[in-house]
């Protein structure tokens, strides 16, 4: 089997050459640290993504096609392409113009931001199922929130010996609340971006949510996987109220908590004790931090009562 290609810093400053010049070859720089970036910032106004094996390249033509799906459903901005094709046979390149703005990380998200938030979920639940499986986004099916309760709490014994989570906070999974909050039969699939959690959200200094990038991880599926990223990035009671303005009812939205609150259990876990299963992109600061505003108290949970003919799932909460 042939290897893949390398992409290095001439074969960078050589493909901006040829798409934008000379000048603009002189100015590349890697957008973030390893020996082997696929990520490149071109100047102030355009990034590079290089695909670097087959099933990347596949899932950015992909993405190229979905960006366009999606765009007229969402009102934060969708990343452009100025130009795209091959750096070497089978692998993409794609030049996107830049989102200006910072992370989720650098600038809190105001009101009006969360009402953003709101319109980025409400858009994805609006774009065509059928459109979308034509471009080839797979289905992915609900995650069992028993099996994830399992190794939660797990998880949640391991990081109280070390002192790092309270065991005896009142907000509990349940088997019964885990069954209760489950997709209920017939609740039909969204496109759900899948990466909201890591560094696609691109907000403003004035706390507006100004555009998303990353859609290579887009899935049709259950909408509480982007309900749950969101409670990572901006808190559970700020997830659970754009989610709630989207129009998504009680169900959906508990469901997007405890995914979060499970998943930041089992990571912290898993990295304290040298299996990490988070991307390695997160370090353990931040899993610390994802911890805490996952774990943040809502209302909505102390209120509501499920029944079990389905209400909640997708009406208002």
């Amino acid at each position: 089997m042939t290897q893949a290609p390398t992409p290095t810093a001439d074969t960078v400053r050589r493909l901006v050459r040829s798409l934008l010049g000379e000048g603009a070859a002189s100015d590349v720089r890697p957008a973030a640290t390893g020996a082997e970036p696929a990520t490149w910032w071109v100047g102030t106004r355009h990034v590079l993504r290089l695909a670097t094996d087959r099933e990347t390249a596949l899932r950015q033509r992909r993405e190229l096609r979905l960006r366009e799906l999606v765009r007229p459903y969402v009102s934060v901005t969708v990343p452009t392409s100025v130009a795209h094709g091959e750096w070497a046979p089978g692998l993409t390149y794609t030049l996107d113009g830049k989102v200006p703005g910072g992370s989720a990380e650098e600038h809190h998200v105001s009101a009006l931001g969360e009402a953003d938030l709101a319109a980025l979920l409400t858009g994805l639940r609006e774009v065509p199922v059928r459109q979308a499986e034509t471009l080839g986004v797979p289905r992915a099916a609900p995650r069992s929130l028993e099996a994830l309760r399992q190794s939660a709490e797990a998880a949640g014994r391991r990081l109280a010996e070390a002192d790092e989570f309270d065991p005896a906070r009142p907000e509990r999974l349940t088997r019964e609340a885990s069954a209760q909050l489950g997709v209920q039969p017939g609740s039909p699939a969204v496109l759900v971006h899948h990466a909201l959690a890591d560094e696609h959200l691109v907000v403003g200094a004035d706390g507006r949510v100004r555009g998303v990038l990353g859609w290579t991880d887009a899935v049709l599926g259950d909408p509480a996987e982007d309900i749950a990223a969101l409670a990572l990035r901006v808190g559970s009671p700020a997830a659970v109220r754009a989610a709630t303005l989207a129009g998504y009812g009680a169900r959906p939205c508990l469901r997007g908590l405890w995914l979060a609150r499970c998943d930041t259990l089992v990571h912290l876990a898993g990295t304290l004790a040298g299996r990490p299963s988070a991307p390695a992109s997160v370090s353990l600061p931040l899993l610390r931090t994802r911890l805490r505003r996952a774990w943040e108290p809502i209302l909505l949970e102390r209120v509501t009562e499920l029944r079990e003919d389905g209400t909640g799932e997708d009406g208002p909460a």
